[in-house]
């Protein structure tokens, strides 16, 4: 069974984030992503533990 990848702007509408917080999250590694050549793609698992488990990244006091 294959996966199924999110791109940012599906991952974002179902975090209900800021697309540019997803970005920065992603850059930080504070939540799971994938990069596919210049593409990047968040597993629909990880957004949905993400969800289930109440995930908030810790704050960074250098990156606001």
């Amino acid at each position: 069974m294959k996966e199924k990848l999110l791109t940012p702007q599906e991952a974002a509408e179902t975090l209900g984030l800021q697309i540019s917080t997803l970005y920065r999250w992603s850059w930080a590694r504070k939540i799971p992503s994938v990069k596919i050549g210049a593409a990047l793609r968040f597993r629909e698992t990880d957004i949905q533990d993400l969800i289930s488990n109440g995930y908030r990244p810790r704050r960074d006091s250098s990156n606001g």
